[in-house]
Parts: C-alpha cells; sequence; structure tokens
C-alpha cells in the first residue's frame, strides 16, 4: 500500500488548536447533560466554538466549529470575503486518497455487542426533536455496479445500542441505496464521526454522481486523504478520524424517522417513514472527541452547505455570457436564497446569471438576489437595503413558476413522501434584480451613488479620549456602509 507523506494530517485536533490559537474556542468544563442541556449552550454559540470537556462516560465533544463563515474562512486560512473564490479555485483540484495499514481510528476496535450508540454524547438539539440524532456522520456508500465511493450528510437518529435511522434525500447516497435495495441487499455504510472542517466541506459538495468527495477533500486540504479499510464492510474511511461506525442500511424497511431541527429553522421537513441502519462494528481513537452538530439557520449544519453551494454557483456563473464581472457569491439564511456580488455590463446581464443560479447543481436556490460591489452580501442590513432602494417591484422581479424544488423546503407544496424516490417539492423560484444600471450607462448610475461622509479617511480612534479607545475598538467590523470607507 502507499503511505501519506505528511507526518501530521490535518484533522479535528488540529482544528481545535487552530480555533485556540485564534481566540475562537470556548471551553465548558462543568458537566452537561447532551440530552437536556448541550442543544440550548450550542444554540448560544454562534460567534465561537464550544469544546465541551466533561460529559458522561468520559467523553469530550466539539460544536459550532465553525459556527459561521469566518470560521469557516479559518479554516480554509483565509477572510470571510474571500473564502467562497477561493473555494471556487479548489473545486477542480481534486487530490485522490491513499491506503494507509493503520491509523489513530483504529487505536480501539468493538464488535456488535461491545458498544452502545446510547452511551455517545449525542444530544438532542430541539425543543421538538424526536430523540437524540447524530448531525455530525458523514456516511461513506459504493455504488455496487461501479464501486465508486460517495460521501455524505445524513442525520442518524439513535433508536437503540445498534440501531439508528438514515434520512436519505433523493441525491447519490439514495441512488446508491436503489440499487441495493432493487437486489434485496443491505447497502454496507461507514459512518465518520469528527474530522477536520474540510472533510465536512467536502462531502456537502454538490458534484456529479460518481465523484469522490474524499478526493474532493484532498483538494480543500491540498494533502492527500489517508484512508484505512473498514472492518467487517467493504469501505474505506479517513485514517485520521476520530470515530466510524460500521453497519447496514436494509432493504426495504422503513420506520417512523424525525421530527429534527434542520437547516432551514424548521422542524418537520423530512419526518416521516425513513430507513434505518443496523450496527456491527466500531473503531475510534482512544481518546476520541464527538463531533456535536447543531442545526437551524445560519448554525453549524446550515455553514457547511453554504459555504461549497455558494463557491459552486460562482464557478457556474464565471462563464455566463462571455464573463461577467463577478465578484463574490453568498447563501443567505436559511440557504434557499443566494445573493450575487457582481458589476452589470449590459442591462439584463443581472437575470441571465440569475437564471445560471437557480439551475445550478444545487436543489436549494429557490430565490436569487443580485446585487452591486458597493453591497456587502454579508451584512443582512445591507441586503434588506438594497431591495428597498434599487428595486422596482414591477420590472425588477421575475416569478418562474412550475419548478423543482428542494424537498426540505417546507414553503411549498410536498408531492409523495420521505423515503420514496418521488418525494420532491413542486413550486415557484423568483429572481430579484437589486443592481444598478451598467456602466455603459454612465448617467443612470450616477444616480445611485451612496452616500459618503465628508473625509471619509478620518478614523474615529485617533479622535477619541483614551478612557474610551476600548470602546471604539469594540465597534463591529461590519457597520452598515463600512464597505464605502475602505
Amino acid at each position: 500500500m502507499n503511505h501519506s507523506s505528511n507526518p501530521k494530517p490535518k484533522d479535528m485536533r488540529s482544528w481545535i488548536a487552530q480555533l485556540q490559537q485564534a481566540g475562537e474556542l470556548i471551553r465548558v468544563d462543568k458537566p452537561v447533560d447532551p440530552l437536556t442541556e448541550m442543544g440550548a449552550l450550542l444554540y448560544q454559540c454562534r460567534e465561537k466554538a464550544v469544546l465541551f470537556e466533561n460529559l458522561a462516560h468520559g467523553w469530550r465533544s466539539l460544536g459550532q466549529a465553525p459556527a459561521n463563515v469566518r470560521q469557516a474562512a479559518l479554516a480554509f486560512g483565509t477572510t470571510e470575503e474571500k473564502v467562497v473564490p477561493l473555494l471556487a479555485e479548489r473545486l477542480g483540484a481534486c487530490i485522490p486518497p491513499v491506503m494507509v495499514e493503520d491509523g489513530p481510528v483504529k487505536e480501539l476496535r468493538f464488535a456488535h455487542g461491545e458498544f452502545d450508540l446510547t452511551e455517545l454524547p449525542v444530544h438532542v438539539a430541539g425543543e421538538r426533536d424526536g430523540g437524540p440524532v447524530i448531525g455530525s456522520g458523514l456516511v461513506v456508500t459504493k455504488d455496487p455496479d461501479t464501486g465508486q465511493r460517495n460521501l455524505s450528510f445524513h442525520r442518524l437518529q439513535i433508536k437503540g445500542p445498534d440501531k439508528s435511522g438514515i434520512f436519505l434525500v433523493p441525491r447519490h447516497s439514495w441512488k446508491n441505496y436503489v440499487k441495493y435495495q432493487a437486489r434485496d441487499e443491505p447497502m454496507p455504510v461507514a459512518v465518520i464521526i469528527g474530522h477536520h472542517p474540510l472533510y465536512y466541506f467536502a462531502a456537502a459538495t454538490s458534484a456529479a454522481y460518481g465523484t469522490d468527495e474524499l478526493e474532493i477533500a484532498g483538494g480543500y486540504l491540498n494533502e492527500a486523504v489517508r484512508l484505512v479499510k473498514c472492518e467487517t464492510v467493504d469501505l474505506e474511511v479517513p485514517a485520521d478520524a476520530e470515530l466510524v461506525l460500521e453497519g447496514h442500511v436494509p432493504p426495504h424497511i422503513r420506520e417512523e424517522e424525525g421530527p429534527f431541527s434542520e437547516f432551514q429553522d424548521y422542524y418537520q421537513a423530512g419526518t416521516g417513514k425513513n430507513p434505518i441502519v443496523q450496527y456491527q462494528f466500531m473503531t475510534r481513537r482512544k481518546d476520541a472527541i464527538f463531533k456535536s452538530l447543531q442545526n437551524g439557520s445560519e448554525m453549524e449544519g446550515c455553514v457547511f452547505h453554504k459555504v461549497p453551494m455558494s463557491a459552486t454557483i460562482l464557478r457556474r456563473l464565471r462563464d455566463v455570457g462571455g464573463g461577467p464581472v463577478l465578484h463574490n457569491v453568498m447563501a443567505q439564511p436559511g440557504i434557499f436564497a443566494v445573493a450575487i456580488q457582481m458589476t452589470s455590463r449590459f442591462y439584463g446581464e443581472a437575470k441571465n446569471l440569475m437564471m445560471a443560479a437557480l439551475s445550478s447543481e444545487y436543489m436549494h436556490p429557490k430565490i436569487v438576489i443580485a446585487v452591486d460591489a458597493d453591497v456587502d452580501i454579508f451584512n443582512h442590513a445591507e441586503m434588506m437595503w438594497a431591495l428597498a432602494t434599487r428595486v422596482d417591484p414591477d420590472k425588477d422581479v421575475v416569478i418562474i413558476p412550475g419548478t423543482h424544488n428542494h424537498p426540505m423546503d417546507a414553503a411549498l407544496p410536498e408531492l409523495s413522501a420521505t423515503g420514496a424516490g418521488q418525494w420532491q417539492r413542486f413550486g415557484s423560484k423568483m429572481m430579484i434584480d437589486a443592481t444598478i444600471p451598467p456602466a455603459t450607462d454612465v448617467k443612470a448610475r450616477d444616480n445611485f451613488e451612496r452616500v459618503r461622509p465628508h473625509r471619509p479617511e478620518l478614523r474615529l480612534a485617533d479622535f477619541a479620549a483614551e478612557d474610551s479607545l476600548s470602546l471604539v475598538r469594540a465597534l463591529p467590523p461590519k457597520f452598515f456602509g463600512s464597505k464605502l470607507l475602505g
């Protein structure tokens, strides 16, 4: 077998150290009950990551890491404004994984009957959740025809010591499952819990069916992923993960699953009869750190999807119409809306880009808003200002009826039901052109020059009293209009 030449691969330990060094980590040393207390504490951590150090059965757990796009950028070694363009460049730079004989995730091995899922620090996220749910499980499956590997997010509701539910949106893992089900065979799965966040971003990247997300992870990490063979299933998993569960999804079986706190900040979408997983083996590090993941709008589960979705759409839009002046893309709260930051060259160009964004690799975008470079797409007040002052609803808002939308969008009519391949939402999509006239129409564009203070080079810190400097330094870096001040 080949071996990775990197002596210290990026893992969850290196990520925790990076968060600590950057002042982005809160440590909780008092006892916390995952079933009754952890969800509330995670929900409050939208600015910082949190490491729980005193859980039952000797566990530690990391959550809200990344808690926001700023921390996502830290994981990629860049800034919030640059992370999406950077990721768009790395999308095409896949690095194949390498096989190794052994790794930290194999330090402890537990056969069936020697492990108990109910003793893991799996938390209850929301008030109406159906029970404790592993939200951080990255599930490895294979196409039984080609052997091609797939890595994706799936919520796993704990149903017993060796059993969980599994929620399969009709995409790539579902396609693999349908093939096994047609053969009347169980689908082998391996669930990875706990690793560097770039693995999670790779799993959330929508690529063509048959693309190995572990190769995408290698491109994001700029190093080959080290893989080891599983013990009881014909699958490979990252050698430097914290914990791996091995099992099978039996064909045809459906059980009630949910409700569960989800990325769009609702409970009900996806609730119903879904497949299950039966587990027969667990491997983990000796001092494994569990990965907790809290879902909800602008929570960690949402962040993992916002960044690669934005990067994928940005990459797609770069070639529309011969190459637009495209600055950035960012999914908005709830991730069914996307903002495109651009400078229009021609009248109508924004609509061309918005149509391309609505028909991208992702099912999520339902609403697309195009704005200019002077609008901060990371600032929701700025986005609302652009909608209020730059939109003529009669000509700048376009509704596209009769579209196939994301099945988790509870605002749209639901066809079929969860657990079935025909499950879908049939609704509409909307484009909002909040751009100003193109650069070719100088006179019309001049009407939209934003207010700037007289002598914008002046800084309050140079004038404030000494005992007020701490207050000045505490001012948020992104107050309204700050982009215009340089």
